[in-house]
């Protein structure tokens, strides 16, 4: 009996409590093997004699010697140990072709060393992980140290008022010292000392925070999910636990993981300008171009690749751990109220020295007097001690009046505002990477949003299914002819990103891919009982056509071994691919020749399915017969016999049609923008309630995108508001409906999932990825990720968006009412009597810590039904509206006539006390 163990997991384990082990020699890490080898299997023959023993097992032959092969073969695979990184991650890197060749044996070879499957992955165990981390490294960057709280406190002290008010309490301070002495002359300058301490303390801790917050965000939406294949299963991962030698599935719109090597796949091309710079698209393949390069984006075809280096290792891991992001994003709205301080402040300041002169001359003139009821100032006979303390006093409330008319909490409450509603709205399942997207949504006036995913539930499951003009049913399938069968499974199982597996003959196959595919392979493996996997071992894929989405339609051609035949077969919308063919299968599998009156009854089948609210999808086929060689780079696309029409039903989302019609009820205007046909659109739409009523079936409230690219600008700038659905839409499309909208001066958010969205997302105002189904290049162009791709919480973000803007405006009229009120007055005193009725320290009061609970208050406000009844705010909707005028300047007169009869009534209440006494 001879074992042989080719993977010594045992001095692997070992290996992972070493800190930096250094590289072992050949010769001591086969020793090693061997002795591991020897213990381990002498522990695993023990550890089974003890369970036939525990269980009373009769042995059916007794082992009387073991005998070990050490030696191995000439295919036994080489640790990974032996395999240096550096060397490995370089290689990658420069596109070295020859060092592939010359130094590792190609790129099986590479995997061969990497102890890696090509077709099964890594065995994914957890001991094998922690190894191949150990010994390659996390796929993870070391990010740019954090700005640390001191970093905060020092900005925040550098802040125009923070040093005024500074600098009033130097003065204050040495003032009242000098004037009552040590004892009690701290009490203006400490307090305001104190007040200054506070606000500069709140406002680092709420900025200290908010950084946080956005370093949790951003690693957040850093976190991508990735399909590998791991013990031969489809698998999603975290990319942060993507470790080399992983076979990780690419298609269109993904961005590469990691560095690696191209294994198969078809028609795969990668846009590497994040890296090089260079526009054009690069053409991956195994012989001239097997490199991939992480952070680079697929723009076109599918594939697999073979992880060789992570993390630091990368070229966009030593990039990004170079780059800090700005975390100080200043939004529109924080713009718009830094001018708005920046002109009261002015206003501040001019009355603050038209106090300060009117002061200085009333006292050199001698029309102040003391506490004594003497004249403060008389020439030459008053001291110069005197002098400058008068001065000095006049100066530091000249101060109280800037300090008085500058709204300091207007900042902190936008600040604190923002950074609350951001964590609700993660928990709403939004996650904001854009602040000002916060505040722009409230702003709203149209929504174009996707279908798929977004109003639907994403669940496509296949309902019906007819094979030339006749319906069949699932248990009918048997009546269908071997030979459509056979096209079926090729149609299928060749023309499709989507894999299935199953382990064995008895287990429920575990289908992976996109809803759509998962779909079809479902309804072809599941229901048909077609083997979709035979078609792969007699058939050879020659060209791929990856789905595109203007085409709709995706297509394969293949050589069939058997056969010695080419055969293109093609699968995508149904009415596109019926352009495309002149004939047509019956059940029995006879092909006829289609007449414009079979092409009309199956479009009218096509009508039919497509009212009910599902998606046709179409297979068609043709042989080519033709030996020219110049057909294998080309597909056929006329003269292909129809194979059959599925139809998927996608149900809408519970709860999609009230938060249209809250959006509605909001003024804000819902245009369904898809790929679909006009009659699955316009059932759709009218389930959702973007369709009112049977009215808007007739007239233009639903167009095709061909349609709509064809007006001239003024017939689309006159029917956009007519507009409400868009079918057969492609990105351009999408793209051309926002800028028009932008035209017309809406304020536009868009929804999107696709790579081909990017542009359309970029120039809304407000763009909507989806955090499920979207490509990371969709989610890296918006400005809000919508976590589980539902349009209830697009509602959500339109409705904290405008709670944003609400309470911003809510303490805009509580913060100036009071400033206005204490200017007026603090004016009035001192021009009228020369001093000043409320001190430094009332007014910082004022508008420093009770300002500051204030915005706390009004920050923490949560969204309410009633915001959804107010017509959107638009772009030229000033901040301080009309009835906040109104209200601000109303409430203002009230407190200073209030302010005015408690004065009198005071003094009045001192002369009476003062004449009593007497």
């Amino acid at each position: 009996m001879s074992l042989r163990f080719r993977k010594p997991r045992d001095i692997y384990s070992s290996m992972l409590h070493q800190e930096d082990p250094p590289p072992p020699s050949k010769c001591y890490v086969r020793r090693w093997r061997i002795a591991v080898t020897a213990i381990s299997v002498t522990k695993f023959l023990l550890g089974l004699t003890k369970k036939v023993v525990q269980k009373n097992v009769e042995l059916l032959r007794p082992l009387s010697f073991v005998t070990i092969d050490i030696e191995g073969s000439e295919d036994e695979r080489v640790p990974i140990l032996d395999i240096d990184p550096q060397s490995l991650a370089k290689m990658v890197k420069e596109k070295s072709l020859q060092s592939l060749s010359d130094q590792y044996g190609g790129v099986k070879q590479v995997a061969r060393l990497l102890q890696s499957d090509l077709k099964n992955g890594i065995p994914g165990d957890d001991i094998d992980l922690l190894l191949r981390t150990k010994v390659f490294g996390a796929n993870k960057y070391q990010k740019q140290p954090a700005k640390s709280f001191l970093r905060f406190v020092l900005e925040a002290f550098k802040d125009t008022i923070i040093i005024i008010l500074v600098v009033c309490a130097v003065l204050s301070l040495a003032l009242g010292i000098k004037l009552h002495g040590l004892k009690e002359g701290w009490y203006d300058g400490g307090s305001i000392i104190v007040a200054v301490f506070l606000v500069v303390v709140v406002s680092a801790v709420s900025n200290y925070r908010q950084s946080k917050q956005f370093e949790e965000l951003s690693h957040e939406s850093s976190d991508m999910h990735v399909q590998v294949v791991r013990d031969g299963r489809h698998q999603p991962v975290s990319i942060f636990k993507l470790v080399v030698g992983d076979i990780v599935s690419l298609k269109i719109g993904d961005q590469i993981p990691a560095d690696g090597f191209f294994v198969e796949g078809h028609s795969l091309k990668v846009d590497e300008s994040s890296m090089t710079g260079e526009s054009e698209h690069v053409e991956v393949d195994k012989r001239k171009n097997p490199f991939l390069l992480s952070g680079t984006k697929v723009t076109d075809g599918y594939g697999y690749m073979l992880v060789a280096s992570v993390g630091m290792n990368t070229a966009w891991g030593e990039m990004m751990s170079s780059i800090r992001r700005d975390l100080n994003e200043e939004t529109p709205l924080q713009a718009r109220l830094s001018k708005l301080t920046s002109y009261i402040g002015k206003i501040g300041l001019s009355v603050a020295v038209l106090v300060l002169s009117v002061l200085l001359i009333r006292y050199f003139t001698g029309h102040t007097k003391d506490e004594n009821g003497k004249t403060e100032y008389n020439g030459s006979k008053t001291r110069f001690d005197d002098v400058m303390n008068s001065v000095v006093g006049i100066i530091a409330a000249a101060v109280t009046i800037v300090v008085v008319a500058i709204p300091e909490g207007l900042p902190l409450a936008v600040t604190l505002t923002l950074a609350y509603s951001m964590k609700r709205m993660m928990r709403d399942h939004a996650m904001v990477r854009k602040l000002s997207a916060c505040e722009t949504m409230g702003s709203a006036t149209i929504i174009c949003t996707d279908k798929t995913g977004t109003l639907t539930l994403n669940e496509m499951k296949v309902t019906e299914f007819w094979l030339g003009k006749e319906p069949i049913d699932n248990s009918l399938s048997s009546e269908i002819a071997v030979t459509v069968l056979q096209f079926l499974s090729e149609g299928v199982g060749l023309n499709t990103t989507g894999t299935v597996y199953k382990p064995n003959s008895t287990s429920v196959p575990e289908i992976y891919g996109s809803p759509t595919e998962k779909a079809i392979l479902s309804w072809a493996v599941i229901d048909l009982g077609l083997n979709i996997d035979e078609p792969k071992q007699s058939c050879e894929i020659i060209q791929v056509e990856a789905f595109n989405s203007e085409k709709k339609r995706s297509g394969v051609l293949i050589w069939r071994t058997n056969e010695r035949v080419l055969a293109t077969h093609w699968k995508g919308a149904a009415e596109m691919i019926l352009a495309m063919c002149s004939y047509y299968y019956d059940k029995k599998g006879i092909s006829k020749a289609m007449n414009d009156d079979e092409r009309a009854h199956i479009g009218t089948i096509i009508e039919s399915m497509a009212a009910k609210s599902l998606r046709c999808i179409a297979f068609a086929h043709a042989n080519v017969t033709d030996g020219n060689e110049q057909i294998q780079t080309k597909l056929e696309e006329t003269g292909l016999t129809w194979l059959g029409l599925v139809g998927l039903k996608d149900p809408c989302r519970p709860g999609v049609k009230e938060a249209v019609e809250s959006c509605k009820k909001a003024g804000v205007s819902i245009k369904m923008i898809t790929g679909d046909n006009m009659h699955t659109a316009r059932a759709i739409a009218l389930e959702c309630g973007i369709l009112d009523s049977d009215d808007n079936l007739h007239n233009e409230a639903v167009v095709e995108g061909v349609q709509f690219r064809n007006y001239s600008l003024e017939e689309r700038m006159q029917k956009l508001e007519i507009i409400q659905v868009m079918a057969r839409s492609s990105p351009f499309d999408k793209l051309l409906m926002v800028q028009s909208l932008k035209k017309k001066g809406h304020v536009v958010a868009v929804t999107g999932d696709g790579t081909n969205d990017a542009p359309a997302l970029k120039e809304a105002d407000i763009g909507l990825s989806m955090g499920i189904q979207g490509t990371e290049v969709a989610k890296e162009s918006s400005d809000i990720v919508i976590l589980d791709d539902n349009f209830t919480s697009v509602a959500t973000v339109l409705r904290w968006g405008r709670c944003v803007y609400n309470n911003i405006q809510k303490f805009i009229q509580f913060q100036l009412t009071v400033n206005v009120a204490a200017l007026v007055i603090n004016f009035i005193a001192a021009v009228s009597s020369g001093e000043v009725p409320l001190t430094t320290v009332q007014l910082l009061w004022v508008n420093l810590i009770m300002d500051t609970l204030g915005a706390l208050a009004l920050a923490t406000e949560q969204p309410t039904n009633d915001l959804m009844d107010k017509p959107p705010v638009g772009r030229t909707e000033p901040l301080i509206t009309k009835v906040m005028w109104r209200n601000l300047i109303a409430q203002a007169l009230y407190q200073v006539s209030n302010g005015k009869q408690q004065h009198c009534n005071q003094q009045i209440g001192g002369k009476y006390a003062q004449s009593f006494l007497t």
